[in-house]
């Protein structure tokens, strides 16, 4: 038996990337999934490919009537729901004195709003269930930041603080809220158009300790470890997966022996 078996999970930005690793990884541990996302072709065809456990419905996760249509189906597809993936975002790249209001909305609207609006909605199925883990695809960019990237990076660590106030206010339910931060990872927001990373993708990444860009998989793994009954003593919490770039880089590789 899988370890996220009888787990009812909602994975936003589930078509593609990061969320659809985790879809993939939600569905081979058991759970039963509904994937949210504005991408309908791809996520109906993966939704299709992964059988019965899987569903998918159209969410604009900056729409809170959106959100009480897909709470609402996945109770009536397959019950109360135990999970909570808020994964889905948007990247803006330009400079503090060219980002415009409208942009920088844009940015809050999918990449803040949404995790709350997903996080207020889905808190009374959590408490019919009797508990539930939220898990908020944060950034290594939420820990420290780009030049180019501020809208971003404010909704990033926005989104960790947000996840710290759910702990505190959710642990009476019995509800865990944690956050998850990727750092490069091989996905199409980061340009990625291969199934693995090549060479001179992960050049910019070789002064990491590991000197690689992350796969989707491996964070894909971290949220399936926090919605699992493994991790019931954990909320509030930071889990990095950035190959160890916010331990620091490596400048000159000592000698191996």
């Amino acid at each position: 038996m899988g370890r996220l078996a009888g787990k009812v999970a909602i994975i936003t930005g589930g078509s593609q990337g990061m969320g659809e690793s985790t879809v993939r990884k939600f569905v081979e541990e058991g759970a039963k999934v509904v994937i949210g996302d504005i991408l309908d072709e791809k996520g109906i065809c993966l939704a299709d490919s992964l059988g019965d456990a899987v569903k998918y419905v159209h969410l604009d996760v900056s729409r809170p009537e959106d959100w009480r249509a897909v709470v609402e189906f996945a109770e009536q597809a397959y019950g109360p729901v135990n999970v909570l993936v808020n994964n889905a975002g948007i990247l803006h790249v330009s400079t503090i004195a060219d980002t415009s209001p409208e942009d920088f909305m844009r940015v809050t609207q999918i990449n803040q709003l949404g995790p709350l609006l997903g996080m207020q909605t889905v808190l009374p199925s959590m408490k019919r269930a009797g508990s539930g883990s939220i898990i908020n695809i944060s950034s290594f960019e939420g820990l420290q930041a780009k030049n180019g990237l501020v809208a971003y990076v404010a909704s990033k660590w926005a989104l960790r603080g947000m996840t710290k106030t759910a702990a505190i206010e959710l642990g009476r339910y019995n509800i865990r809220v944690n956050s998850v931060h990727p750092g490069g990872i091989h996905t199409p927001m980061s340009g990625a158009t291969t199934s693995e990373p090549t060479e001179e993708d992960n050049l910019p990444f070789a002064n990491l300790p590991l000197a690689r860009m992350g796969m989707p998989h491996e964070v894909a793994n971290i949220s399936a470890f926090l919605a699992a009954d493994e991790a019931t003593y954990t909320t509030g919490a930071e889990f990095v997966a950035d190959g160890g770039w916010n331990a620091g880089l490596v400048f000159d590789r000592l000698p191996t022996s």
